[in-house]
């Protein structure tokens, strides 16, 4: 029995080494599956959006940040899926969904695809909830449909003109632009600039996303550009937006500045502020069982 465990082990270390590819992606498959999450997939303004679902419950609509993928609500929706039906596209333009040269992506082609991904699942009246990138365009979408969005949920949401300046932006400031990555010097930079204490990820798994990262720099610059050229704050939309909102923002976030949850305060009538301690940017990758529990407690659920 030992010398049969230790050929598994050799065996999984030997595809590791040589084929760590499709292990990584077998990997997101599992936690997909370990939550209940099922690859699907819709055609949105021309689009080819894939997206994950599973659970049961009121819809619960997630949004990634800018560069990442559904992947990112993988491991935290497991404590979600017995409450929520969970939904989690890759938004156009990033993930396996599709990327056009010749269509924009700026905040109102985006609201105006989100609106179209909605109206084609059926969804009526659902919870939003976005990291980001994606808690900016959840919260601007609340705004533009408030009827439709029981609650929001923002982590660390971009779009705070008047937050304190983070160290992200004061280096975009300078033209050093981390979220575009076109180096492996660069993807070790964001990567270490997202977490307070990153979570564990084998050293081949980082370097795949690195490479991945780098394979999309030319798009995502391109998105970029036309997303936040002139950018649209949420203090210029979002003043007295009646739609519950559960801000959650850590106090350890090198991205953007934890100052932005009290703007937010200040400008929504029904809000409620959680600040987590020694938390970076990204809530729900860091400490995904913790986060899942204070989104549980603000719907008076319960963790299962």
């Amino acid at each position: 029995m030992l010398g049969l465990l230790l050929l598994i082990a050799a065996a999984t270390y030997l595809g590791y080494r040589l084929f760590p590819e499709p292990l990584f992606d077998l990997a997101a498959r599992l936690q997909r599956r370990a939550a209940g999450l099922e690859r699907r997939e819709i055609t949105v303004d021309g689009h080819r959006v894939i997206y994950l679902e599973g659970g049961q419950g009121e819809p619960l609509l997630l949004l990634h940040g800018f560069g990442a993928d559904k992947d990112h609500w993988s491991q935290i929706s497991k404590h979600l899926t017995p409450h929520f039906r969970v939904i989690v596209p890759d938004l156009p333009g990033f993930g396996e969904s599709s990327r056009l040269s010749d269509a924009r992506y700026d905040l109102e082609q985006q609201l105006t695809r989100l609106g179209q991904f909605v109206a084609g699942l059926g969804l009526a009246r659902f919870h939003l909830g976005g990291n980001s990138m994606g808690g900016y365009l959840a919260a601007m979408y609340a705004q533009h449909a408030p009827d439709s969005v029981l609650s929001l949920w923002l982590l660390a949401p971009a779009g705070v003109g008047s937050a304190a300046p983070s160290e992200f932006l004061a280096m975009l400031a300078r033209g050093d632009n981390l979220l575009l990555v076109d180096s492996e010097v660069t993807a070790k930079r964001l990567y270490g600039m997202l977490f307070a204490k990153a979570p564990f990820l084998p050293g081949e798994f980082r370097r795949i996303w690195r490479h991945r990262a780098m394979r999309d720099c030319e798009f995502n610059t391109k998105i970029f550009n036309e997303l936040f050229a002139e950018p649209v704050t949420l203090e210029s939309r979002l003043e007295g937006l009646a739609t519950p909102a559960f801000i959650v923002w850590g106090d350890d976030d090198r991205v953007l500045d934890v100052s932005g949850a009290a703007v937010l305060k200040k400008l929504l009538p029904n809000v409620t502020i959680r600040i987590m301690p020694y938390m970076g940017h990204c809530p729900m990758l860091e400490r995904p069982r913790n986060t899942a529990i204070d989104f549980l407690n603000y719907h008076g659920r319960a963790l299962l």
